[in-house]
């Protein structure tokens, strides 16, 4: 076999023994799809008015609101990538692994592509919710299409984050913590709940330019979702370009966190 072909083979058998794990602990999929129902509740019932404003609120914030629920979901789910490794570790399965002529850098690959199994899982429920609440794709099946791939793009992503944070943790304890802390300021100094022109001062900037922005937007774009009424429209280069950067960011992301997971995989499987 050739190494490509051999990582590719490996691979695709430790994703399946990580998708048969979600399977023997349904806890995580409960929690995985659970969570992200009430938010979409709470957020469009519950919230949906005061955000939405006289002309805002309801179903025209509905629509608003999926994208980022989807983003927010998808993004909260490479907590499970971190939780994952740090089990593995403490459990000495990891030391498992480096006893078996497999290759090292299909461990991670095949953590990352079962996260995103997962993450598929969790889009098609909240989909459905989503449908059930009034939001509707407005844009064509090629872009519906594009808005899901831009979506997994991101989660694919973070998941590499989420891999190199369960590496680094000293055990899961730590790491239940560690998986989610990040993912708060992330996700709620954006444009997934409400317009980043409403935001004051500098957190209006760093929405700006947060990638997790940009895969909301361009997600928004290609669902044909726009903002409720009398809400100002996004602008600046990150928001006319909204696609391109999220590509862009989610690229980077992958560029920099694989080869750190990479580097510290080998030391803890070395020792």
């Amino acid at each position: 076999m050739t190494s490509m072909t051999k990582v590719l083979s490996d691979s695709g058998v430790i994703t399946w023994r990580n998708v048969v794990n979600v399977r023997r602990n349904p806890e995580w999929l409960l929690g995985a799809t659970v969570f992200p129902i009430m938010f979409v509740l709470l957020f469009a019932y519950v919230f949906g008015g005061a955000i939405g404003g006289p002309g805002g609120g309801g179903l025209a914030y509905r629509e608003f609101l999926i994208a980022g629920i989807f983003a927010q979901t998808v993004a909260f789910n490479s907590s499970y990538t971190v939780i994952g490794f740090a089990n593995d570790l403490q459990k000495g399965i990891i030391d498992r692994f480096r006893s078996l002529p497999m290759s090292r850098f299909a461990v991670i690959v095949g953590r990352t592509t079962a996260d995103q199994v997962l993450s598929v899982v969790v889009l098609v429920v909240l989909s459905v919710c989503g449908l059930a609440i009034g939001w509707r794709i407005r844009g064509s099946v090629v872009d519906a299409v594009l808005g899901y791939l831009m979506i997994l793009l991101f989660a694919f992503a973070l998941s590499w984050v989420g891999a190199y944070i369960g590496l680094i943790t000293p055990s899961v304890e730590v790491a239940n913590s560690a998986g989610l802390i990040w993912m708060f300021p992330l996700t709620f100094i954006s444009s997934a709940f409400v317009p980043q022109e409403s935001l004051p001062g500098v957190l209006r900037t760093i929405a700006d330019w947060n990638p997790f922005t940009a895969a909301v937007n361009a997600t928004r774009d290609l669902f044909g979702n726009v903002s409720p009424p009398g809400w100002p429209e996004p602008s600046g280069w990150p928001a006319e370009n909204a696609a391109l950067y999220a590509i862009i960011s989610s690229i980077a992301i992958i560029a920099i966190f694989a080869p750190l997971a990479t580097a510290r995989y080998r030391r803890v499987a070395s020792k």
